[in-house]
């Protein structure tokens, strides 16, 4: 188990998953999070430490529990592998599965939830299980409670692939209308122009 400095990592929920309120605005997102990480993971499995703590740091975690001492290679490599169990749930299309894939994580991840507040954070919702848990096992209780938290708002899985053809970005379908099935708005535009053309030559 690597060091955790746990007294200072980000925690999870609020703001319907996504991190909102004052929360969101002190730097904790704990849903862009693990969407960021699972992405970058997925793209390079072999991501480096360096590269694993700079996108933590991005995401409020303290440089003094990032140096190579705090953060170790050993920790580097727990976390990737927590990233791809992560993934797991985030292409998983059907609600009860995912759901009880949740339940899961936080069964073997998680504990008693508490408030924290440190390092000039408000307070927030932590379920890890404080000095005591690695950095793998705080990234999936965190990232399981976000998405707990999105899906029994959505009362479905509102996140996924990107169904352009191509692309495996994974994204969150949070914001208002529509379900969402594209990681951003130029996939989308370039699946439509696609399909338009197809018509068009189908049509003669």
């Amino acid at each position: 188990m690597g060091s955790t400095g746990h007294g200072v990592r980000g925690g999870a929920g609020g703001g319907g998953g996504i991190g909102g309120g004052e929360w969101a605005r002190a730097g904790f997102r704990p849903a862009e999070r693990l969407i960021d990480l699972a992405n970058a993971v997925r793209a390079a499995p072999d991501l480096s430490r360096a590269a694993l703590a700079e996108l933590l740091a991005r995401h409020g975690e303290s440089p003094a529990d990032l140096t190579e001492r705090a953060f170790t290679e050993r920790d580097a490599d727990a976390l990737r592998g927590a990233a791809a169990r992560i993934t797991a749930v985030l292409t998983e299309t059907d609600t009860d599965r995912a759901a009880h894939a949740l339940n899961d994580l936080l069964a073997a991840c998680g504990a008693r939830p508490r408030l924290s507040r440190h390092g000039g954070h408000p307070w927030h919702l932590h379920v890890d299980r404080g000095d005591e848990a690695s950095w793998a096992d705080w990234f999936l209780a965190s990232s399981a409670l976000a998405l707990a938290q999105i899906l029994t708002e959505y009362g479905r899985v509102p996140w996924g692939e990107c169904a352009a053809a191509g692309c495996t970005v994974l994204y969150l379908g949070t914001g208002p209308g529509s379900a969402r099935r594209y990681c951003s708005s130029a996939c989308a535009t370039r699946e439509r122009v696609a399909a338009h053309r197809r018509r068009k030559k189908a049509g003669g």
